[in-house]
């Protein structure tokens, strides 16, 4: 028996090294030819140079900023989001405990931090009084009494994955807010949680489009017959690509999505830089009108400011239409939104950023009689309470995020938006990804980080004096400018 054993035992041992053998002859067979095909391709320097040795070089990039992100930079460091930002949203989301210990992490003299102005007596909670739903669109058919003024933004079926769309849906549900359909069309996971939906018309109009792209009327009556679509938003321009349509990579452009936005499967989905039909203001007040009259609902436009110059004449055109001709709200978008894909340049460099765009468009909608005929809507990286509460002190009635909800589904910033690699589920179309993301898990999670910020953001309004964050003003926030010193947000933009 012992003896059988040990004849087992050397079989073993040498069945093991056999393989052992192999794999390094293997290996070295592996190297040697690779090391032929650097030396002698003519594509990359360093691997012609550096014959097998500079694939390491590659390697080391494509992982450096994932260790940049886990071990080297600091928590308020990170683009576009840092750490301590989407720990706040993670732990939103779970709905544990988001206090913090000893001290701010947070430079307060960095230019552009928000200070909000507390007073000697705030108040108590039981002096708090609950956000009130806000009417937009009074003259249409059927107005919208929005109940929430945080909603979630525009973001594609497509861009997104099924079961992020889903989660959306239902937790949008749970929350108590609007789901924007963003450009890609309304798909059946929009509508199967019962939440409401602003649905987007891109400049492409899917889902609302011809034969020859150009927007039907039949397909838009379709749409507004669903008692879930409250309203429509007509896309200009988007914060992260101004002066870009929508890009929806081809290898996402399944059967499915290709259905639903009516275009070839497989191949990318580019839309028009902006829609064929509006090119002056007196186009675009003709095809809000002409979308309020077939739907019978409100209609707005969703914009990324950089000239302002011609504000006054769009506002001087409604006047003299008349104010029911206005937009029924405006979604000013950020320079520094998202994106699922951007060429660099304009996601750099294009467009003024919400803090200095809000106030603008706020002051002009005033000075021309328009501030309560047309909603503010702000877009644009507000995921966190002190964002929001700011922009709310600039003028806007609602927030919407994409990229908060986006960390409440489970997204880590791997970046990946482009690809169809997403590691969490949320942006890609591969089953094998997507199934880590469980939709009724993350519907609560979504519902938990609309609850808890809107909470915070109400604790803000009650520091400063008010009983509401709708509340707020210019005269509750401040901003640091060069120099370190900050200076109140009337004072440095006063209503004019």
């Amino acid at each position: 028996m012992n003896e059988t054993i040990f004849m087992l035992a050397i079989d073993f041992i040498a069945i093991i090294g056999l393989l052992l053998l192999l794999l390094i002859l293997g290996g070295l067979i592996t190297a040697f030819v690779m090391y032929q095909v650097d030396k002698r391709q003519t594509a990359h320097t360093i691997r012609r140079n550096y014959p097998l040795l500079g694939r390491f070089r590659y390697i080391f990039e494509s992982l450096g900023e994932f260790f940049r992100q886990y071990f080297f930079a600091m928590d308020r460091e990170e683009m576009p989001f840092n750490r301590a930002q989407r720990s706040w949203v993670y732990r939103a989301a779970k709905n544990i405990d988001n206090t913090v210990a000893f001290g701010s992490t947070r430079d307060l003299r960095r230019p552009g931090t928000y200070y909000f102005l507390n007073c000697p007596f705030p108040t108590l909670s039981e002096d708090a009084a609950q956000t009130q739903t806000m009417r937009i669109g009074p003259y249409c058919r059927e107005p919208y009494d929005a109940p929430s003024l945080l909603n979630i933004s525009g973001m594609s079926f497509g861009a997104l994955s099924r079961p992020a769309v889903r989660a959306l849906s239902q937790g949008a549900k749970k929350a108590g807010c609007w789901m924007n359909t963003g450009e890609g069309g309304l798909s059946p996971y929009h509508l199967e949680g019962g939440c409401d939906i602003v649905f987007q018309i891109g400049t492409a109009k899917y889902g609302v489009r011809d034969e020859h792209g150009r927007l039907s009327d039949e397909k838009l009556v379709q749409v507004s017959a669903l008692p879930q679509v409250k309203m429509f938003e007509i896309k200009l321009s988007q914060g992260a690509k101004p002066g870009k349509g929508g890009i929806l990579p081809g290898d996402k452009v399944n059967r499915e999505i290709a259905e639903i936005r009516g275009i070839p499967e497989g191949k990318a989905s580019i839309s028009p830089n902006r829609h064929p039909e509006i090119g002056s203001t007196s186009d675009l007040l003709d095809f809000i009108e002409h979308v309020r009259v077939v739907t019978g609902k409100p209609v707005g436009v969703k914009l990324v400011l950089g000239s302002t110059s011609w504000i006054d004449g769009f506002c001087e055109a409604i006047n003299q239409r008349g104010s029911e001709s206005a937009p029924d709200f405006i979604t000013l978008d950020s320079a520094d939104g998202g994106t699922g894909a951007a060429p660099l340049p304009l996601i750099d460099s294009v467009g003024l950023p919400l803090k200095e765009s809000l106030p603008i468009l706020v002051n002009k909608l005033t000075q021309h009689g328009l501030r309560n005929r047309v909603r503010v809507i702000a877009s644009g990286k507000l995921i966190n309470p002190t964002d929001v509460a700011a922009a709310i002190c600039m003028g806007a009635d609602f927030v919407v995020t994409a990229r908060g909800f986006m960390f409440a589904l489970g997204c880590i910033q791997a970046l990946q938006c482009n690809k169809n690699t997403c590691p969490t589920g949320v942006t890609t179309h591969d089953p094998h990804l997507q199934q880590g993301l469980v939709p009724e898990v993350k519907a609560d999670r979504v519902a938990h980080f609309h609850h808890n910020l809107v909470h915070e953001v109400e604790m803000i309004a009650h520091a400063c004096g008010v009983s509401e964050p709708r509340q707020l003003t210019r005269e509750h926030a401040a901003i640091v400018v060069d120099g370190g010193s900050s200076v109140p947000l009337n004072i440095l933009y006063p209503d004019d």
